[in-house]
């Protein structure tokens, strides 16, 4: 894909019906992977999909635990660096601003997907819940945590997050502009309810394996030491604005409005 080509204009009348197509079936194809390989990943953490499929396992469990290590920092520089400010800056000399986001989103995904590939197997169990009632809390906790997490996504614009915006306005030959910050819905409470409602749906599940144990720990690990690095590109972008809005918003949710 010709970088000139895409950059040139953005104009319907002077870009070619080839060139449209051509992001338009990238960004969805992105799409497909990115989304699908999240919600493998949510669904792995949970004991609801297969995860360790690989015929590599090590069988040791400490060697075991360094893999799987490997596979979340692997993974969380894929999905930390590519979403820093500077790095987007290089890459947009590169990739074409129509599917730059949709090139992140397809990244993360294969990072993802490899991520639940490979994981190793760990023995043991760490907690098995069979009261009906108890499982039955768990399981809507865990349906809960995924809702949260889309209508989250759908409040900050869900298809700007997955890229398929930014296509959509190439393909009708309309110019890019930023998505506003905004303070609605549960962002009026919590500055990263999606973050929230993922550590909900890693941890609500009446039997937890070792093996799904680590992975839940890992990705709970990540997603704190992530946030310190996305409030930063924040600030950055939206200056005092967030710096306020730090003030008066708990983390994941707010106790008293100041």
């Amino acid at each position: 894909m010709s970088t000139q080509t895409l950059t040139a204009t953005t104009n319907p009348a002077t870009t070619g019906f080839a060139s449209r197509a051509l992001v338009a079936t990238y960004a969805l194809t992105a799409y497909a992977i990115g989304a699908g390989a999240l919600f493998w990943v949510l669904f792995a953490a949970a004991g609801l999909a297969p995860h360790g499929l690989t015929n590599l396992q090590v069988g040791n469990p400490v060697v075991a635990i360094v893999i799987n290590i490997g596979l979340i920092v692997a993974f969380a520089v894929q999905h930390t660096v590519m979403a820093r400010s500077w790095f987007k800056e290089a890459a947009q000399k590169i990739i074409p601003q129509p599917i730059e986001r949709s090139t992140y989103v397809l990244a993360a995904g294969i990072a993802m997907g490899a991520l639940v590939y490979f994981w190793q197997t760990v023995p043991g169990v760490t907690w098995i819940v069979q009261t009906p009632w108890a499982v039955g809390v768990l399981r809507s906790l865990f349906f809960i945590g995924i809702a949260y997490v889309l209508g989250t996504s759908f409040i900050t614009n869900y298809f700007e997050l997955f890229g398929l915006r930014q296509a959509w306005l190439f393909c009708i030959g309309q110019e890019y502009t930023p998505v506003a910050f905004k303070r609605a819905w549960m962002y009026r409470y919590s500055r990263h309810p999606m973050m929230l409602g993922l550590l909900v749906a890693f941890w609500s599940t009446p039997e937890m394996s070792a093996t799904r144990f680590v992975l839940a720990t890992l990705l709970s690990v990540y997603i704190f030491i992530g946030i310190q690095f996305e409030e930063r590109s924040l600030i950055q972008e939206f200056g005092d604005t967030y710096r306020q809005y730090q003030k008066q918003i708990g983390m994941f949710f707010t106790l008293r409005k100041s």
